[in-house]
């Protein structure tokens, strides 16, 4: 008897476009194809070899961008959210606690400066 298995979360299963491939995979391939194969053609007159491993080496961020996800994020966000880290945001970040009562004391000062500035502007008239 035939068994299939059937995934019980739904998020995973992405819609596959053309050769089981989903649109990013297919983009991706296609792009790192338009630029390594000229890669190929443009070095085989030097050596064979190094053509084929500078094609391969020149293919590899594009099928790397189409297949590697890690938590459901692809590259270019793990990517980004790495150069944030070590270079956007500062390396030490202190610890701040905003006092919400001392934020009410203030905010009660003023609404008592505006009252006493209104009440002397009523008795002086």
């Amino acid at each position: 008897m035939a068994y299939v298995s059937v995934p019980k979360d739904l998020n995973e299963v992405k819609t596959k476009f053309i050769f089981n491939l989903t649109k990013r995979q297919l983009f991706c391939f296609s792009l790192g194809a338009f630029v390594g194969v000229p890669v190929f053609f443009l070095l085989k007159g030097i050596h064979l070899t190094f053509a084929t491993l500078m094609m391969v080496a020149v293919m590899l961020p594009f099928f790397m961008l189409a297949m590697y996800q890690k938590h459901g994020q692809p590259l270019e966000v793990i990517l980004k959210q790495v150069y944030e880290v070590k270079f956007v945001k500062p390396k030490i970040r202190l610890y701040r606690v905003q006092n919400f009562y001392a934020l009410l004391e203030k905010q009660y000062d003023y609404e008592k400066e505006v009252y006493d500035i209104v009440c002397k502007k009523k008795t002086k008239k």
